[in-house]
């Protein structure tokens, strides 16, 4: 993405936490329409940094982990022609697809998984806990590459969860 039409500002106090809560030099905003405001002139840079990118200016914002969070999962169909569809903490709709892929970081050995949803390139979401549960609740067995793995179906695309394989 190129950033240099606009002055930069350097960084602004605004932090967005891994609840998907936006902060502004430590209190949370609480008005959503801010919030989206800001979301809709959200960019990332290929060093992925995030900047608030307008006309006039552009600012770096820290963000903890990802800029959106997946609070619902609808489900549509079954099988391997079910929709998984997530809706973000900014009321966006987000289909699991082969541009929206699912995946699942294991940041340490043992560790809590952290699945995410692409959003749009560069940007997903983090999913909420309870959606990861009914995520996992909606997984099936499948042979990939000669690898046994866990995962969902979602418009004919598999996305692992997990492996089936024992460590070794």
């Amino acid at each position: 993405m190129d950033l240099r039409p606009q002055p930069p500002c350097g960084d602004f106090d605004i932090r967005i936490g891994r609840d998907g809560t936006w902060h502004y030099k430590g209190s949370p905003i609480g008005r959503t329409a801010l919030v989206k405001l800001f979301a809709s002139v959200l960019r990332r840079d290929a060093a992925g940094d995030y900047w608030l990118v307008t006309p006039v200016e552009r600012g770096r914002i820290r963000v903890d982990d990802a800029p959106f969070v997946a609070i619902e999962l609808d489900v549509e169909g079954a099988g391997r022609d079910q929709a998984l569809s997530f809706r973000t903490n900014l009321d966006e709709r987000i289909t699991a697809d082969r541009d929206h892929p699912i995946r699942v970081a294991h940041e340490r050995a043992g560790g809590a998984p952290s699945p995410y949803v692409l959003v749009r390139p560069g940007f997903e979401a983090l999913m909420l806990r309870p959606v990861y549960y009914q995520l996992v609740e909606l997984g099936v067995a499948e042979a990939v590459a000669g690898d046994r793995l866990f995962g969902v179906w979602s418009r004919r695309a598999f996305f692992p969860l997990g492996s089936l394989e024992e460590p070794a």
